[in-house]
């Protein structure tokens, strides 16, 4: 194959993949899976739970002794020494004396702290905690994250059922409008009837416009969230929805709440901080407890007046040491006692926050539950509109046609159809999302089934 087939079938794999990315419909998984893969806020959350899991093993590592291998060459210079060597070579006397000279130290330290009120242990196990915290608050961001998306999705949903509900009243309209005209070429409606027909058929042509860019919006707002930053069209797949999902049981608030409580990562962060301010508790208090360390080390020096040579030098000057410290803590001008009492003044903030976490829980989810009743009472009760005024809108328009209605009644009743509608459209969309939002609260995953 020439070089010129090969760049002609790379570029129709590309075009190929660029037009089959433009024809994808996202499922509500699929935003879902794809979110939690590539959101900027909830990869820079992931960053901060390796952080705390690299807390963890420095704490673990703070256990362990110390060894340091050390050493100091320095020169030094001596401008007014007058005393020096003297050797004797074949009968002769020789003194030098060396101004200058070049020191050498060598050493091995090591250290290790046995027991300081199990500070360092109690640090290890705060670090452990903050890893949990930083994973919960991971799960936290991913849940916001799935819900949001859940909105934004079921917006999009309803909006495009709200267009094939506008599309099939701007068929009625046009249908009534070309009536019309036939109508005043008989005598038998005037042109200011005609025109408020051509009004209602213009209004309906604005209200599918108006839907559509509220569409694209939504579209556009989910596919940010996803963090897709290319110029192809986003599009999401249509699943088909009935009136049975709407009108499913609702679950209990008290179920989900006690479900949520369980479950919910927030939750779990919150009592997860509190344990954390027990630990910290113990950690100021270890201020006031002894500490016991113990040394070693092992060390030698090399000098260059020394008669010596520099391995004789290495080894008379070795020498090693051992030893065992005892830290007593007297006075400390009150910071241990100010730790103390912050570390008990921040447990109770946690414990706030807690009760505070839980509250906001139970508002929202009793927020879903309400909304979910509520709507789904609007639904069965816009169930009944509809039909009930689609069967007086067909009368008002046979009416019409007969010259027994006027104008101004046919669209009156057009406009009491096409509210029916929109409002059975937007109850029943409205109860499957906050039902989904029970459901996604009593830790069960999302869907679009």
């Amino acid at each position: 194959m020439n070089m010129k087939k090969i760049i002609t079938c790379l570029l129709s794999a590309m075009l190929t993949s660029g037009a089959t990315w433009a024809q994808k419909q996202w499922t509500l998984q699929e935003c879902i899976d794809y979110a939690l893969t590539h959101n900027i806020s909830l990869q820079k959350s992931r960053l901060q739970k390796l952080s705390a899991a690299e807390d963890v093993k420095g704490a673990k590592a703070a256990l362990l002794p110390s060894l340091n291998a050390s050493t100091n060459q320095s020169v030094g210079y001596r401008p007014w020494q007058d005393a020096g060597i003297t050797t004797v070579t074949n009968g002769q006397v020789n003194t030098k004396v060396n101004k200058s000279y070049y020191n050498g130290s060598y050493g091995l330290n090591a250290a290790w702290t046995v027991w300081n009120g199990n500070r360092n242990t109690n640090q290890v196990k705060l670090n452990k905690l903050t890893a949990q915290q930083a994973e919960l608050d991971s799960a936290t961001t991913a849940n916001s994250i799935q819900e949001k998306i859940a909105q934004l999705y079921v917006q999009v949903l309803y909006l495009t059922e709200a267009i094939k509900v506008n599309e099939a009243s701007l068929e009625t309209s046009q249908k009534n409008e070309q009536r019309g005209q036939e109508m005043v070429e008989v005598g038998k409606m005037s042109k200011a009837d005609l025109a408020q027909l051509s009004a209602q058929r213009a209004t309906d042509e604005y209200s599918i416009v108006e839907a559509q860019s509220q569409v694209r919006n939504y579209k556009l707002q989910l596919k940010q969230l996803l963090e897709i930053t290319d110029n192809q069209d986003f599009d999401v797949a249509i699943p088909s929805t009935t009136d049975a999902m709407a009108l499913s049981a609702i679950p209990a608030l008290s179920s989900v709440y006690e479900q949520a409580l369980a479950s919910r990562p927030e939750i779990e962060s919150s009592r997860l901080a509190v344990k954390s301010s027990d630990l910290s508790i113990a950690i100021a208090k270890a201020g006031r407890l002894p500490s016991i360390n113990l040394t070693g080390g092992f060390g030698t020096s090399t000098n260059s007046l020394s008669n010596n040579g520099w391995g004789n030098q290495m080894k008379t000057n070795f020498d090693a040491s051992a030893g065992v410290s005892v830290s007593i803590p007297l006075l400390d001008q009150r910071q241990t006692r100010t730790s103390i009492n912050k570390a008990q003044l921040q447990r109770e903030s946690y414990l706030l926050d807690l009760r505070d976490k839980q509250k906001q829980l139970y508002q929202t989810i009793e927020g879903y539950w309400l909304d979910a009743t509520t709507n789904q009472q609007k639904f069965r009760a816009a169930t009944a509109t509809v039909e009930s005024e689609q069967q007086s809108y067909d009368l008002l328009q046979e009416q019409f046609r007969l010259g027994l209605k006027n104008i101004v009644e046919l669209m009156n009743g057009k406009d009491k159809l096409l509210q029916a509608e929109q409002n059975k459209l937007q109850s029943k969309y409205m109860t499957i999302l906050n039902q989904q939002m029970l459901k996604f609260y009593a830790g069960n995953t999302l869907n679009d089934k």
